[in-house]
C-alpha cells in the first residue's frame, strides 16, 4: 500500500487524445466537447478496495456517507483497525452483514500477506484481476475500478459499468442498448488507451450529457 499521490493528465493535442481522435471521429468529438482532464489515483490501495466494497449496489450519496462514518469510526481504515472491530460495531455505520464479511475477508488477507498489495503494480491487468476475484465480494468490475482509479492503467474497460454503457449509446446514437459485443467491438477502436477513452465517457454522463431517455 502506499500513500503517494499520483495525478494522470490528458490535454488536447497530448499523443493519446490524439490517437483516440484519428481512431474514432466520435471520440474525438466528445474529447473536444470535454476539453483537458485529469484523475488523481487513490493512493491507498486497501482503502480503496474497502471503499469500492461499501459502495456496491448503493447510491453515490448513500455510499459515500457509509464511507465517512467508517472513517471517522476507525481513524484510519486498516487491516488491523477492520479486523479489531467487531460485527455489531461495522453494522452501526451502516454496512450489511455480507459486506461486513466481504471487508473483513480482504482484511484478513491482506493481513496475513495472502494478498500482498504492494506487489499488484507489477502485475498484468489481468493477473491483478485474477489476484483480487480471491478477496470475497470482489467482482470483475470491482477489479477493474481498481485498476483504473488506484493503479493508472491505460487499457482497460468494463463492460459491464452502466455510466459507460449510457454513454455509449448517447455518443453513438444507437437505438438500442448496447450489448458485451457492441461494446467489446467498439471499444477495440481505443485500444491501448480504453481508460482514457471511458474517463471521457464517464465525463459525458457526470456533466449530464449523457442521460437515459424514458
Amino acid at each position: 500500500m502506499t500513500s503517494e499521490k499520483k495525478v494522470l493528465v490528458f490535454r488536447k493535442g497530448d499523443e493519446i487524445l490524439k490517437a483516440l481522435s484519428e481512431a474514432d471521429e466520435r471520440m474525438a468529438y466528445l474529447i473536444e466537447l470535454i476539453g483537458d482532464y485529469s484523475l488523481e489515483l487513490e493512493g491507498d490501495f486497501f482503502q480503496s478496495l474497502v471503499q469500492s466494497i461499501v459502495g456496491q449496489q448503493l447510491s453515490t450519496k448513500a455510499a459515500d456517507s457509509i464511507w465517512k462514518k467508517l472513517k471517522d469510526f476507525c481513524g484510519e481504515v486498516t487491516p488491523a483497525k477492520i479486523l479489531g472491530l467487531e460485527e455489531d460495531e461495522l453494522r452501526s455505520v451502516g454496512l450489511s452483514k455480507k459486506k461486513i464479511e466481504y471487508i473483513k475477508d480482504l482484511a484478513g488477507k491482506v493481513e496475513s500477506g495472502a494478498l500482498d498489495l504492494k506487489r499488484l503494480d507489477t502485475m498484468s491487468d489481468e493477473d491483478i484481476i485474477r489476484t483480487l476475484l480471491q478477496v470475497k465480494g470482489i467482482g470483475r468490475w470491482t477489479a477493474e475500478m481498481f485498476l483504473i482509479f488506484s493503479l493508472g492503467r491505460l487499457d482497460v474497460f468494463s463492460v459491464q459499468d452502466y455510466g459507460l454503457q449510457l454513454s455509449v449509446k448517447w455518443l453513438y446514437e444507437l437505438p438500442d442498448w448496447p450489448d458485451k459485443s457492441c461494446l467489446v467491438e467498439l471499444s477495440q477502436r481505443w485500444k491501448p488507451y480504453r481508460t482514457v477513452a471511458s474517463l471521457y465517457l464517464w465525463e459525458a454522463k457526470n456533466r449530464g450529457l449523457a442521460k437515459e431517455l424514458v
